[in-house]
């Protein structure tokens, strides 16, 4: 039976490793980039610990989020091998990758493809007019390099998770064209699993990078009319992904949930996006949700539909957290990890 005819609502039990917060984009409503060479980059070492200590926590996706080094720069080749090898590390430790480090190469994306079960990026919005505003210092966010990445996952057989930001100077038809885009790119690939719909929500990073200029909040209570309006627009084996955090108000949870959302996303200790914003817990979220007659149920990072587009070693990985049957034991995976040994045993 389809997830978006019963009562279930999904999430993923992840945690958040982020390589760098250094990003060569300047988006003026950022709450998680630093300024390039200002960022110290995560160590395979130190992600080697984080890991071991949430192989007890019924962790199952490790999402990869990194700022962007810009392509051009030397250090562009060490920043994605660093990627690669946090992910390969993730796997070895029994857990299911998914990266969403912006703008790549087609080569990058299909050498990730070997260690991740999916992977994502927002789309944003595609209306060139936000290029000379809230986009005027950020490259990668031309909407033809974006749709590119979209089409490339598609030719990789990329599992893939894409979205919309919500109320930075887009008007609402700017809205249906961009999901009418995704719409367009999934019927021909059919690789698309879930389109994020997320408010723009101001906050400040502990004063590492405050935001450029003041845009006020996205509305939460619009998303319902939101939501409801892409649930026609999308293929119904897109599911519709909404961020609990950002829609504090109980009821207009509920309202965007009766509107067609079904996923939750990642729930973890913190929203590095928004980290202003705490997520919300499971039980937290179960008490919303049960009274109104809806299920909360656990989701790994890749759908069922997907898992023959996996490799050998990422298949066997996912078919043991189906099973229930996940030894946290690093035998089992043939990657190229760099230096990543010599990682391991400081």
């Amino acid at each position: 039976m389809s997830i978006h005819n019963t009562r279930l609502i999904t999430y993923s039990p992840a945690y958040t490793i982020v390589p760098t917060y250094e990003c060569f984009n300047r988006c003026t409503y950022c709450n998680f980039r630093t300024e390039p060479g200002k960022s110290p980059w995560m160590t395979l070492a130190a992600a080697t610990s984080i890991l071991q200590q949430l192989q007890s926590n019924n962790v199952c996706e490790i999402l990869v989020l990194s700022g962007e080094v810009d392509p051009r720069s030397s250090r562009r080749e060490d920043w994605f091998q660093r990627i690669y090898d946090l992910c390969a590390l993730a796997l070895t430790m029994g857990f299911l990758p998914h990266t969403n480090a912006g703008i790549l190469s087609f080569a990058e994306m299909q050498k990730l493809k070997k260690v991740n079960v999916s992977m994502g990026l927002m789309l944003e919005q595609l209306t060139p007019a936000l290029i000379n505003t809230v986009h005027r210092h950020a490259p990668s966010k031309l909407p033809a390099v974006r749709l590119q990445q979209l089409e490339w996952a598609g030719e990789l057989q990329i599992p893939f998770t894409t979205g919309l930001l919500l109320g930075i100077g887009e008007t609402v038809d700017d809205c249906w064209e961009t999901l009418t885009a995704i719409s367009n790119i999934h019927q021909h690939y059919h690789h698309i699993q879930e389109v994020i719909l997320q408010p723009h929500s101001p906050g400040n990073r502990g004063g590492v990078t405050p935001p450029l200029n003041d845009l006020p909040p996205f509305d939460p209570h619009q998303l319902p009319e939101v939501i409801a309006k892409a649930r026609e627009i999308l293929p119904p084996d897109i599911t519709i992904q909404i961020p609990p955090n950002l829609v504090k108000d109980e009821r207009w949870l509920l309202a965007c949930i009766e509107a067609g959302a079904r996923d939750l996303g990642g729930i973890g200790p913190k929203d590095e996006v928004n980290p202003d914003y705490p997520h919300l817990q499971e039980q937290a979220l179960r008490e919303i949700l049960q009274p109104a007659g809806w299920e909360l149920v656990p989701r790994l990072p890749v759908y069922p539909q997907f898992d023959d587009w996996l490799s050998g070693e990422l298949k066997v990985g996912v078919k043991r957290w189906r099973n229930g049957e996940v030894n946290l034991v690093s035998d089992i995976w043939d990657v190229e990890v760099g230096d990543l040994n010599p990682a391991i045993s400081n």
